[in-house]
């Protein structure tokens, strides 16, 4: 047991991303049952969705869970009002200034984690009162960090500045990578994209195929001038390339992304014409398999690694 499981009441230190199209119910409470996490992912859901989705991740599981809420979403107040009725208990908060709900959640009883990309806005946290941090680099999947720090850079920079429960994410997708982020200061791991192409994944199974067919150079980070996002490089990714090209203003940057592309891709599997957001550990993804095997191989390989470390 460490700070991390014991602020969550879990077995495992590894945390679910709340990835849109991707963190349903399903996926979250089979997380959740298997010793980690499990996190829904509110930033693709209306508010009554969001209330569906929690109600039925309390049917499935006994374990705690929580919700990730991207801040700059405009339901966030709805969100959070919903999420104070139905009584989860931990939050996520990503893409958005900490200060705004970190006290008011506090204040109804629940455990607040932000997500940062660098030490500034990890002061931010502790300014804000979080109860844990964590800290992001840029090989992760979806909205990232502009300043493109990797996760080995950051962890030990978080860490030098905060005593709070700090977890790990971007990059990691093995128990290996686990034990490397906890020997560099962090207390347990968040992980998304080895959760997208899981058989509980929301995702849809043209999504998922993609991902494991994926190899290291086909994932770019690009956008820095709305929100930096790493997705696949497919027709779409090519369009925002082109539109680059002919020297295009931010309005029509963001023009391109405000065609339903994110659901398009991730949900409905339109693997050329939609936006596809994965994290470069993707290339190390060889199959579509069930939560209970992902967290069984994480745990072994943490185990097996920490051995062979022990025994150098």
């Amino acid at each position: 047991m460490n700070r991390l499981t014991e602020l969550f009441k879990i077995k495992y230190p590894i945390i679910q991303g709340g990835m849109i199209w991707c963190s349903g119910w399903r996926l979250a409470s089979a997380v959740s049952n298997n010793g980690g996490l499990g996190l829904l992912g509110s930033g693709s859901m209306y508010p009554d969705v969001l209330r569906y989705h929690i109600k039925k991740c309390k049917e499935s599981t006994n374990n705690p869970f929580g919700v990730n809420i991207p801040l700059l979403y405009p339901n966030v107040k709805d969100h959070i009002n919903i999420i104070i009725e139905e009584k989860v208990k931990i939050v996520f908060t990503s893409a958005g200034n900490p200060i705004n709900y970190t006290q008011y959640l506090k204040d109804h009883g629940i455990t607040v984690v932000h997500v940062v990309a660098n030490q500034k806005f990890a002061l931010k946290c502790i300014d804000a009162g979080v109860d844990a941090i964590v800290a992001e680099g840029f090989e992760a999947g979806g909205h990232n960090g502009i300043d493109e720090i990797t996760t080995m850079c950051l962890i030990p920079q978080i860490r030098s500045i905060i005593d709070i429960p700090l977890i790990a994410a971007g990059g990691i997708g093995s128990g290996g990578a686990i034990l490397a982020a906890m020997c560099l200061g962090a207390d347990g791991v968040q992980i998304g994209s080895l959760f997208a192409a899981s058989k509980e994944s929301s995702a849809h199974e043209n999504f998922k195929n993609k991902i494991v067919d994926l190899t290291d150079t086909d994932t770019q980070l690009t956008l820095k001038e709305i929100t930096p996002v790493r997705l696949i490089k497919n027709e779409f990714y090519d369009l925002i390339q082109n539109a680059y090209k002919s020297n295009a203003s931010k309005e029509e940057l963001t023009n391109l992304l405000s065609k339903g592309r994110s659901k398009r891709g991730m949900f409905e599997g339109d693997l050329k014409n939609g936006e596809l957001e994965i994290g470069q550990i993707s290339a190390s993804i060889k199959d579509v398999i069930s939560v209970k095997e992902i967290m069984n191989n994480l745990w072994n390989d943490f185990n097996l690694k920490k051995r062979q470390l022990i025994s150098l």
